[in-house]
Formats: C-alpha cells, structure tokens, sequence
C-alpha cells in the first residue's frame, strides 16, 4: 500500500522546501516550480496545497515563526529553574539569529516575508500584527524584571524593549560577515549586563 501523506505534513514538507530554496537562492529566485522541485512533488501538486506564491509564503512563514518559538522554549528549558529573566531574554536573542541552519533558514524567510509584505497590503498587515505581538511580549518580560528589582525602575520601559528587539538586526550582519558570531553573542550579553545591572 503506498503510503498515505497527511495533507498538513505534505504542506509542511513544501514550507521547508520554501525555506531551503529562500536560504541557497533567495526570494527573487524563488517560484513554484523551484520549490516543487525542492519540495519533490509536481508543480500541479503544489498548487493543490498552495494556490499562489504568496500563499505558500504565508504558511512557511507561519511555520519559521513556530520553530523559533520551539527553539526558543527548548533554550530557555534549560537553563535552571526558574530561569533569570536576563538568561531568558539571552536565550531568546541569541535564538533569533542565524547561528545554525535551521535558525538561518527560517531568519532569511522572514527577512523575505517582511520584505515581500512592504508591497503587499495583507502580507503588511500580518507582519506588523506578527512583529507587534513579539515586541508586547518583550515588553511584558522587561516590565515584570523591573517589578520583581531585576532592572532597575526608573529605566523606561518602552526604550529598553525597542533596544533590545535592535539586537535581533544582527541578522543581516552575521550574514553578511560584517560580524562574527562570537562578537554578536558578546554584544548581546554585554548589553543584557548592563540592562540588569542595579546599582
């Protein structure tokens, strides 16, 4: 009997081909038929699950967002319990960047996603929904640390959560060898550091 493929791991299969072909060839490049290809299925099986490019782009980028979210969670897993908000938001941070291949992968389609949302009314509103959803979350972490002593109270909020979302725009540098990885954590720690740092 031939096996049965569930319709959404066939969609998720397709996602990870989206994102293998975004990361070797970038979005420019990137149609239905290449990710076909990729993906090992026909172009018409393709748009069976997918019915446009921009579709299909969705739901990869849905798919990225819920593995970093995972990688994300596993990281902070491990750190003893109960995890300082500061080893949280390090865990977090470091997450995000394009360190290994499946966080590069799925940095390099989101990068493609926003980038693709700037010309396109609805792909605009789902990033800016997604990407203010993720900073109220930061917020949320920064204002709790303040309350419990872990940052000092008189810090603002706000700033030091857009600071701190700033640092995940070492993605583009690390890409691009303008810094290393190494340099890129020890950013991050410092600036974590000093955040938490009370006098």
């Amino acid at each position: 009997m031939p096996k049965q493929v569930d319709h959404e791991e066939r969609r998720e299969e397709i996602a990870q081909a989206l994102w293998r072909v975004v990361d070797q060839q970038g979005w420019g490049r990137t149609t239905m038929r290449v990710v076909a290809h990729e993906a090992g299925v026909s172009l018409g099986q393709l748009q069976h699950y997918f019915a446009s490019r921009r579709e299909m782009l969705t739901f990869a980028r849905e798919l990225a967002a819920e593995h970093t979210s995972d990688r994300v969670e596993r990281s902070i897993r491990s750190l003893p319990r109960p995890p300082h908000p500061r080893d949280a938001l390090e865990a977090a941070l470091t997450e995000m960047l394009p360190l290994h291949p499946d966080s590069r992968a799925t940095s390099r389609l989101h990068a493609a996603f926003v980038l693709e949302s700037l010309h396109d009314p609805q792909l605009h509103e789902q990033a800016r929904a997604g990407l203010r959803a993720g900073r109220d979350r930061v917020e949320q972490i920064i204002r709790s640390a303040m309350a419990d002593g872990s940052i000092a109270d008189d810090r603002d909020a706000a700033v030091e959560t857009d600071l701190l979302l700033a640092l995940s725009g070492f993605a583009p540098l690390l890409d691009l060898s303008v810094v290393t990885e190494d340099a890129a954590r020890k950013a991050i720690h410092v600036h974590l550091e000093r955040l938490f740092a009370v006098e």
